[in-house]
């Protein structure tokens, strides 16, 4: 099944995603895979199921994924996101805890605010990439990817193992729960109507426990991976299916499932990146453009994993960045090698790609040598032996919508 969709979607582009599909760190044995609450849902409306991240997951729908993506931008899609690792830290030293294996200043947060982090290493390489959320119950709700769910788990479970032996009070645990993301400028008016409280109360980056269309015990955190407004909302299980057909069913606006295809082609466009791509354990994030994770408190403080590497790199700049590119012709994909404008110095590599359903134009992103990291550089991308005209370009490449009221 696997060969079939490769073969037939290939040529939109989406060479990364299904590489990561593909690759044993992301894919199980048959026998093996798991499936969100939702799956006979997403059956019955007719996805294509692949494996991803260890699980069974919808890559598109009926429509296709030119026209899902298309339909976030301009109304609102819903994607399963169950896959991905929820957990808990309870205890009083659980912003101690956090700080010891992020960048963020979690003790600055307020109640009800998160941000996006990274786990680091030693060497200032980034574990995973997540969103971490200090709520007004008094405990941290963390949101990490799938792929590095059984990763970042141990790492955390070792760092909880630690603080505990020491007699310091954490406590992790896995939330087991559905989680659907509602993406695009029509969000609010489909959600709304089932709300216990006001989206205009809930800015970019913040979160609340409240009750969706009659579930109780749901969170709403206002952020997604489209750069559209949007919201994930957290629900338990057994309530997932009859809220999904509540938004589905919605008269404000024209609701559609997107797949794993558009997710990935949109978070390309809103210049987000995808771990194992994009980021690994062998970028920091200086070079990968995301400086502005570490908080100036804990810089004051420099005691975050790879502190010393990551300081000196802000202080002194790195010697590569991650940058966009917009070109045209045949697609960049991923692992394409970058040159000079002269075509003679290898200065990089690409690590995602894909042609924008919504500007028409073929863009990627990649890491080049600092000195070639200016907007507007040109350079040549190899794309299948013939070299081809890429201009650096400023991410994202679609303006980003998030709700920041002013």
């Amino acid at each position: 099944m696997m060969v079939g969709i490769i073969g037939k979607y290939r040529p939109f582009c989406f060479h990364h995603l299904y590489k990561t599909i593909k690759s044993n760190r992301f894919s199980s044995k048959a026998g093996e895979l798991k499936r969100t609450c939702l799956y006979d849902f997403h059956v019955a409306e007719g996805a294509k199921i692949v494996p991803f991240a260890g699980w069974e997951m919808p890559v598109q729908y009926k429509s296709g994924i030119i026209k899902e993506h298309l339909h976030v931008r301009k109304e609102v899609g819903i994607f399963d996101v169950s896959h991905m690792l929820q957990t808990r830290v309870d205890g009083k030293d659980r912003k101690k805890f956090m700080e010891s294996l992020v960048v963020l200043d979690v003790e600055d947060l307020k109640p009800n605010q998160g941000s996006l982090t990274v786990f680091t290493n030693e060497k200032g390489g980034i574990i995973d990439d997540l969103i971490v959320s200090n709520t007004s119950e008094g405990y941290l709700y963390v949101v990490s990817n799938a792929g590095c769910a059984d990763k970042d788990m141990a790492h955390m479970k070792a760092k909880e193992a630690e603080f505990q032996k020491n007699g310091l009070d954490v406590k992790l645990t896995t939330i087991e729960t559905a989680l659907l993301a509602v993406q695009g400028p029509s969000m609010k008016k489909v959600l709304q109507p089932g709300l216990d409280f006001d989206l205009n109360s809930l800015p970019f980056m913040t979160t609340i426990s409240a009750k969706v269309f009659g579930a109780e015990g749901c969170r709403v955190t206002r952020c997604g991976y489209t750069g559209e407004d949007g919201v994930e909302i957290s629900i338990p299980s057994n309530c997932a299916v009859d809220v999904l057909s509540s938004l589905m069913s919605s008269p404000k606006a024209p609701v559609q499932l997107i797949g794993l295809g558009a997710r990935d082609s949109l978070r390309l466009e809103a210049g987000l990146c995808l771990y194992g791509n994009d980021i690994d354990e062998t970028t920091t994030p200086v070079e990968a453009n995301l400086t502005w994770l570490v908080s100036k408190g804990r810089r004051a403080k420099a005691d975050f994993p790879g502190a010393e590497i990551i300081l000196q790199q802000i202080k002194s700049k790195p010697t590569k960045r991650r940058v966009g590119f917009t070109s045209t012709g045949i697609p960049v994909r991923g692992h394409a090698k970058i040159y000079s404008q002269d075509g003679k110095e290898l200065i990089g590599e690409v690590t995602s790609g894909c042609p924008s359903p919504s500007l028409n134009i073929n863009v990627s992103m990649g890491y080049v040598k600092t000195a070639y990291a200016k907007n507007g550089t040109k350079v040549k991308i190899e794309v299948r032996q013939k070299m081809i005209d890429a201009d650096v370009t400023k991410l994202p490449f679609v303006p980003s919508n998030y709700f920041i009221p002013s």
